[in-house]
């Protein structure tokens, strides 16, 4: 099974430029039963992994503005650090039911800006104004966010370049995949280093991850990426939703029963 997801996640990124952890937390959690923090651990080391096939081409064409970089890392990094201490933080405190409200939070958000900004006209012209200094500030709560879910650093990442620097189309997405690169890495190191890790589990990921990318890339030019990349979001937006209501559910039982409710979840 973790191959099947590995290989469906690799092929859905290749197909709608949707982040690695965006997708692999929620179905890690809800379709596999991992824990959430030992999920995104996997989420921000699948992802790391995919973008380290991707960097090198990115860096020899030239694509990475690393000035830019630098100001996106200057937040980005201590912000996920932050993140994953604070996921940590509430998993030894025994919040699940938190943490499930977080990620489903974080998800219906992410979800819905991202239909919204689907359905957005695009500018005829860019404003050629460099603002990239701004990025280190927003990517600081970006950070955050990543290394508490592993969501949201590409999506998110592209938006704020797009709006706040003159680069060209390749180069926002060359920076923002190193960038993506660099935070994953910073994530799952944070997460490996308190021992919330899985790596058979990782590795059946990768393995089914390569041979996903591999079908994704030849399937680009065929796929429409426009209505998949909406549908996908639906479908996220649909999980979000499902974590919301599983906590709601689980304030509803006894503290007993919530504690065999996430035992039974975490065995399956």
């Amino acid at each position: 099974m973790p191959y099947l997801i590995g290989f469906l996640i690799a092929v859905f990124i290749a197909l709608t430029g949707v982040g690695a952890g965006t997708l692999t937390v929620p179905v890690l959690v809800l379709f596999l039963g991992v824990p959430a923090p030992l999920a995104v651990a996997i989420g921000l080391l699948f992802s790391a992994a995919v973008k380290l096939i991707l960097v090198p081409a990115q860096i020899v064409h030239r694509n990475v503005a690393w000035k830019t970089l630098g100001y996106m890392l200057l937040g980005g990094v201590p912000g996920v650090l932050i993140g994953s201490l604070f996921l940590r933080q509430l998993m030894t405190a025994g919040s699940q039911n938190m943490i499930n409200a977080l990620l489903g939070a974080i998800l219906v958000g992410t979800a819905s800006w991202q239909i919204a900004y689907s359905f957005r006209p695009m500018p005829e012209q860019r404003n050629a104004r460099d603002r990239s200094r701004l990025l280190s500030l927003l990517m600081l709560p970006l950070g955050v966010e990543v290394g508490f879910s592993s969501a949201g650093a590409g999506a998110l990442g592209s938006a704020a370049l797009l709006s706040l620097t003159p680069l060209a189309p390749a180069q926002v997405v060359g920076t923002d995949i190193v960038f993506g690169f660099v935070v994953s890495l910073a994530g799952s190191g944070a997460h490996w280093f308190s021992q919330t890790s899985d790596p058979a589990l990782l590795l059946q990921l990768v393995a089914g991850g390569i041979a996903g990318a591999v079908g994704g890339t030849l399937l680009s030019t065929r796929v429409p990426r426009r209505p998949l990349r909406i549908a996908l979001w639906i479908w996220l937006l649909i999980l979000g939703g499902q974590f919301l209501l599983n906590s709601y559910e689980a304030r509803r039982l006894s503290p007993r029963q919530a504690a065999t409710r996430v035992h039974a979840s975490t065995m399956r």
